[in-house]
């Protein structure tokens, strides 16, 4: 994503360079003649998409972020910086399921503007996302893609495929109603109710599939609708009910190719009730940045309390703990799954990064570690530990025993795998040791005795027996600063 409007800036003009460049010259790579029947019949879906489990993936997000600190230089991976970690994700976290290396969007998104892509982006920085898939594939990996419906990365005077509608027909004109009509766009929108904008949305998903690609992170959804919520970046706001056309188009045509979607920087009004239904991923939290335990924990602690539940506005939470436990009152087996942004354990302490990886899961967000290979050391241990996976395979989803941030209770987390078994979650958010405990009742236990398994401290010290049986009505532990302590209770 662009972090640094300078970068920003630049990243739009390539976009929009690449959209407009040549128009005059170039003849259209398809006409309404080469399709039989004129313009294409879509079928209907039936919206069922809450089918998906949290993801596991790798994200370069890192890289990145690391390039864009040199704001004179283009950010660019090569192919040969795309293989090594490609074959660091294959040799150290293909392993445990993490199955998936996603772009982000630093680098220019370009298109050919051949016929294959119709229009769609082909090259991320220098490098052809078919080349990508392949050397991902080569290792057993997909490939996800940064990228929006919304935006039109072909010359204007190409065709929407399998219509008779010309791209730059779909962007802003004089007769849309927009409420900022004289702001510039940063990105070159397409606005839903356009005519040929529904079979836009649904090539660019059907475009992605035929690559071989099955999830799209998109962004900047807070400028698409409301024209704010990014710093500076002007765009032209196209209100609620545009906002809401693009998510069904989008909610449709995801679930046709079987794409999953993850939705950022999404103002989520009304307390996210279109985000919640229509895609499988909403990111509610501030970005990562430089990570540490600001995102995780202490950025603006409280602060998602002045975020406006009924009109939004990006982001409703600084940190990310804040946000788990806020959304965990909407999230569920049938809604969205929250996204707390991307993990840099190199910036974290021990304990930290336990805490990190296991709200994620505990809250059903899944994990997107971002560690270069040579950044992340020892902690990359963290990421390995198949007993806390299993949680999330599981789709084992857990809540907070309070949804009050300024209450203790939000720091401990319950939920119940399939097999019947009970996980508890502990944190510490302070920076002193800390007592935390819960009663039976609390965690809903109804049983004699409880078979107690530490899931961190068996992994770090190797052991597989459990902390013995428990027969009193009530859990306390003391917790480090930063800390965690998550257990896996079976009831006897």
């Amino acid at each position: 994503m662009f972090r640094n409007f300078k970068q920003m800036i630049m990243a739009a003009a390539i976009l929009l360079a690449a959209a407009s460049s040549c128009a005059k010259d170039k003849k259209p790579s398809w006409t309404p003649n080469d399709f039989k029947g004129g313009d294409m019949e879509l079928v209907p879906v039936d919206g069922k998409i809450h089918t998906y489990a949290p993801k596991l993936y790798y994200s370069i997000y890192e890289y990145c972020r690391e390039a864009e600190k040199n704001v004179n230089a283009a950010i660019n991976m090569t192919e040969a910086e795309w293989k090594r970690t490609i074959d660091f994700v294959a040799d150290n976290l293909l392993p445990y399921g993490y199955d998936m290396i996603v772009t982000d969007g630093f680098m220019a998104m370009t298109s050919d503007n051949s016929e294959e892509s119709r229009g769609y982006m082909t090259h991320y920085g220098e490098n052809k996302l078919t080349r990508l898939v392949e050397m991902c594939a080569e290792r057993g990996l997909k490939l996800g893609i940064y990228d929006n419906p919304l935006w039109i990365h072909g010359d204007d005077n190409y065709y929407v495929y399998g219509t008779g509608t010309k791209l730059g027909s779909l962007k802003y004109n004089s007769s849309d109603k927009v409420g900022k009509p004289e702001s510039k766009d940063s990105f070159p929108w397409a606005v839903p109710s356009h005519k040929g904008c529904r079979e836009f949305i649904d090539g660019f998903f059907k475009y992605y599939k035929s690559l071989g690609v099955d999830y799209i992170r998109m962004d900047f959804m807070c400028l698409f609708e409301t024209g704010d919520g990014a710093g500076v970046m002007p765009n032209k706001c196209y209100g609620r009910e545009e906002y809401k056309l693009a998510l069904d188009y989008i909610c449709e045509s995801a679930q046709r190719y079987g794409v999953f979607t993850s939705i950022v920087m999404p103002n989520l009004t009304n307390c996210g009730e279109l985000e919640l239904q229509k895609v499988n991923e909403f990111r509610f939290s501030a970005d990562t940045f430089d990570g540490g335990w600001g995102h995780v924990s202490s950025w603006d602690w409280g602060g998602i309390n002045r975020w406006d539940r009924v009109n939004g506005w990006w982001p409703s939470s600084a940190n990310i703990f804040d946000g788990f436990v806020f959304w965990s009152q909407f999230t569920g087996p049938d809604t969205a799954m929250p996204d707390g942004d991307f993990i840099r354990l190199n910036t974290l302490t021990d304990d930290e990064c336990m805490t990190e990886i296991t709200i994620d899961i505990v809250a059903g967000a899944g994990l997107k570690p971002t560690d270069r290979p040579e950044m992340i050391g020892d902690k990359l241990k963290y990421l390995q530990n198949e007993k806390v996976l299993e949680i999330l395979k599981q789709h084992c989803i857990c809540k907070p025993l309070s949804h009050d941030i300024n209450d203790v209770k939000s720091q401990i987390w319950h939920g119940v795998m399939p097999d019947g078994d009970h996980i508890v979650a502990y944190f510490n958010r302070g920076d002193d040791w800390a007592e935390r405990k819960a009663t039976f009742a609390e965690l809903g236990i109804n049983a004699q005795q409880v078979e107690v398994h530490n899931l961190w401290w068996e992994y770090l010290n190797n052991k597989n027996e459990s902390d013995g049986l428990k027969t009193e009505s009530e859990f306390a532990f003391w917790i480090p600063p930063h800390g965690v302590k998550l257990m896996r209770l079976k009831l006897r």
